[in-house]
């Protein structure tokens, strides 16, 4: 059997912390951030991580 290809675009995304979550990037960061608020600005610059239910899929692609 050949080994099993991680995803690409995932290994890109996402990055396993050394507690075995993982972490992920915010939507809405890349261009016209002047229409949102301050606020919402500041909340996506915290690290997010991935929900539990969606670790395993995610652990698959990056392998």
């Amino acid at each position: 059997m050949p080994k099993m290809k991680s995803v690409k675009g995932a290994v890109k995304r996402f990055k396993v912390k050394k507690n075995g979550s993982v972490k992920r990037g915010t939507a809405f960061r890349s261009h016209i951030l002047t229409k949102q608020d301050a606020s919402t600005r500041r909340k996506q610059n915290t690290p997010k991580v991935v929900a539990k239910v969606d670790e395993a899929n995610v652990k698959a692609m990056i392998n």
